[in-house]
């Protein structure tokens, strides 16, 4: 970063699929990249189910990754299986990479805490969707790492308006001190629910609020997958060798809404969404598989009837996954449930759906 605090995008793939000269002697494996490319639609095909499920009445408020796979994809894929993420509730793309299943992320959007207990990643942390409060924890968790020697590294991930929060500032000033294995990734899609990027900070970029903190800041297209895993595996092999935190604003466009409970079009221009269409990172990729003759017409209509069925089958595990009774409300409360919260248990009980439903 130069003294007057400007950083550019790093930007290997064009809006075209054509890779860059900025690329340099980055040769991507085509292999690796089939990865990259189907972990991407798979989530876009999990997204638009999980948002049709909603509007039929059977999944909770969710919020949409449309237009930012790439962010998810290329940050998880960076890590090791040991790294500890972080994410905020957007990220159902990373999460599937890291081993949640689609089950999983339906039950907890569909209210049931169940789908937040991941069988693997055991030590992810759930999903966050208090604004900035994640920071915090990956913060602590990095420092543990520190002073246990643990080769490991603590990635968040946060979107762009949570960055004014002061969770997101303390917890960047602490990672530097203590020069802690932590990497922090903001998903600038210009839009904090209806706030406009340009009304949320005077920085002329997010990446800059790094250098109060003393730590590294990156820009990276985050609709360019490829790059975003190379600023993200940089940062966290940085990170796990011992120099220290970084964070990386990942510049992507909300195509959808903030959440299926927000209609953005009530304060975004419909022609600035349609022109952003073009930059998506999916189209993309496939444009530049295509034009390498790994991919085409069959091999992605095969792709998406595998991620249909994929699909399919978790919504029927969501949808026939019995409720909870009342009981899991006063759950790990307390070692012991306290004599006055006995009545408000019993009253509970009489409004649950399972008729004859047993209780411990």
């Amino acid at each position: 970063m130069d003294d007057d605090f400007h950083v550019g995008p790093a930007r290997f793939l064009s809006s075209e699929g054509e890779l860059d000269q900025s690329a340099g002697s980055l040769s991507p494996d085509p292999g690796f990249l089939l990865q990259l490319y189907r972990a991407m639609t798979r989530t876009r095909v999990f997204d638009g189910k999980a948002i049709a499920l909603q509007r039929t009445g059977k999944l909770g408020t969710f919020p949409s990754a449309l237009g930012q796979e790439a962010i998810g994809v290329g940050v998880a894929h960076a890590m090791l299986a040991k790294d500890v993420l972080f994410p905020y509730y957007r990220d159902h793309a990373a999460l599937f990479l890291r081993g949640v299943t689609m089950a999983e992320m339906l039950l907890y959007w569909g209210g049931d805490e169940r789908g937040g207990d991941f069988r693997v990643p055991r030590e992810d942390f759930p999903i966050c969707v208090p604004v900035g409060s994640q920071v915090a924890h990956a913060a602590g968790a990095a420092y543990a790492f520190k002073l246990r020697r643990e080769k490991r590294v603590a990635v968040c991930t946060i979107g762009d308006g949570g960055t004014a929060k002061g969770d997101f500032y303390e917890a960047l000033n602490l990672a530097g001190v203590w020069n802690a294995p932590l990497v922090v990734v903001i998903n600038n899609n210009r839009w904090a629910i209806s706030t406009p990027r340009e009304l949320e900070s005077a920085a002329a970029t997010l990446a800059q609020k790094a250098v109060a903190a003393g730590i590294e800041g990156r820009q990276v297209d985050g609709n360019d997958v490829i790059a975003v895993h190379e600023i993200a595996s940089q940062a966290i092999g940085k990170a796990r060798s011992g120099g220290g935190p970084t964070l990386i604003e990942a510049l992507s466009y909300r195509l959808g809404d903030h959440t299926t409970a927000d209609d953005a079009t009530r304060y975004r221009d419909p022609a600035i969404v349609q022109r952003e269409w073009a930059f998506e990172p999916i189209g993309r990729l496939r444009a530049y598989l295509t034009s390498t003759g790994v991919w085409n017409r069959e091999l992605e209509t095969e792709l998406l009837k595998q991620c249909s069925e994929e699909v399919e089958k978790a919504v029927e595990t969501y949808l026939t996954t019995p409720p909870r009774d009342s009981d899991a409300m006063f759950e790990h409360l307390f070692a012991s449930l306290p004599r006055a919260m006995h009545s408000q248990r019993d009253e509970a009980r009489r409004f649950d759906p399972l008729p004859g439903a047993r209780h411990e």
